[in-house]
């Protein structure tokens, strides 16, 4: 029963979907369960770095039960995102209540759709990958597939990672660096792997080109189908669901920075490049995600099975007050820039 316990990352998009049924103020409901109610509790409960056996480790990698809880949420998503366009469509709303709505629906695709997109894009499994791409298509960021699996995790805590923030960088300047240098390093990779694989830019491999395409045509087809208002909130909560996510990358990463060796090449990654978070609920919520030092150590691992290490630097809060934080820089600087290693700036 303790493996189920994953099962509260739903908790997210079910209180979206309470929103949406009681409308009026609880449209805000999601933004305040995520930055309000999760704090209070995270400050309550005992983090945690236990870690399990090996044999425990070999079990969980094996359990397609973790699986199938990041696989539910692919109908909750898109259920959920249907029914916002219905509502919007359908019922009149105040600028007030549309942008509740826009905010909730928003933040659900960031931590159950990008955030789960993530963890299935790092499969080897061609079905998973697939699904890992169509949860990322309402978000407008299909290219992070290529980008965070391609050039990321090669380049995090260097200063050529757009997903790494620059140390004394804020949250606000980061969210227009990364937004647009990934966008082009993403196009960057894509065109080396054609030339590598000598195929031509418009085949059936050129994902970039189909990302465009296939975003493009959603964008159309809501607006087409549903009007002006529905693209509008289409464009809203991809947006929303992009820029939390540039925030989660600004935690995770903000001026932790590898060294160089004698031959001029970066150190590999280590433990100590990227900050972590043990905080109970936010690990259960986030699918490890906050166990982020061991992910870039091992990329590979299935999140069930991320572990905690001493040597990794630890966010003082959990990931829901630490993107609060981030969004006041000066109070994010007074807390953060004396816990960045000096040899990392």
């Amino acid at each position: 029963m303790n493996d189920l316990k994953y099962l509260s990352a739903l908790s997210i998009p079910l209180s979206a979907f309470i929103a949406l049924h009681l409308k009026g103020g609880w449209l805000f409901l999601t933004p305040i369960y995520a930055f309000v109610f999760i704090p209070i509790i995270e400050s309550l409960v005992a983090v945690s770095t236990e870690n399990f056996s090996e044999k425990t480790k070999e079990e969980r990698t094996k359990n397609v039960l973790f699986d199938w809880m990041l696989y539910a949420n692919i109908p909750i998503v898109f259920g959920l995102l249907a029914w916002g366009f219905y509502t919007v469509s359908n019922t009149v709303l105040s600028n007030l209540e549309i942008t509740g709505l826009i905010l909730s629906i928003g933040m659900v695709l960031t931590t159950n759709g990008i955030n789960v997109a993530h963890e299935l894009g790092h499969r080897q499994d061609s079905r998973e990958r697939f699904l890992s791409k169509g949860l990322l298509l309402p978000c407008l960021y299909m290219h992070f597939y290529i980008e965070h699996n391609h050039s990321h995790h090669l380049n995090a805590a260097t200063k050529e990672d757009p997903a790494t923030a620059r140390f004394n960088q804020s949250l606000y300047s980061f969210w227009l660096t990364s937004t647009v240098r990934q966008y082009f390093s993403a196009w960057k990779v894509q065109l080396r792997l054609l030339k590598n694989n000598k195929r031509s830019f418009i085949s059936l491999y050129n994902d970039m080109f189909w990302f465009v395409i296939i975003q493009v045509t959603y964008l159309v087809c809501v607006h087409v189908a549903l009007g002006g208002l529905a693209l509008a909130f289409a464009v809203g909560i991809g947006v929303v669901s992009f820029l939390f996510l540039e925030t989660v990358n600004y935690i995770e990463h903000y001026g932790l920075l590898r060294l160089k060796n004698v031959s001029g090449r970066y150190e590999r990654v280590k433990k100590i490049h990227s900050w972590n978070s043990n905080h109970v609920v936010g690990r259960i919520i986030l699918y490890e995600l906050t166990r982020h030092s061991d992910h870039h150590y091992k990329s590979a691992k299935k999140y069930q099975i991320l572990e905690s290490h001493e040597e990794s630097p630890i966010l003082p809060f959990g990931y829901p007050t630490s993107m609060l934080l981030a969004m006041i820089p000066p109070l994010w600087f007074r807390v953060m820039n004396k816990r960045v290693p000096v040899n990392m700036i």
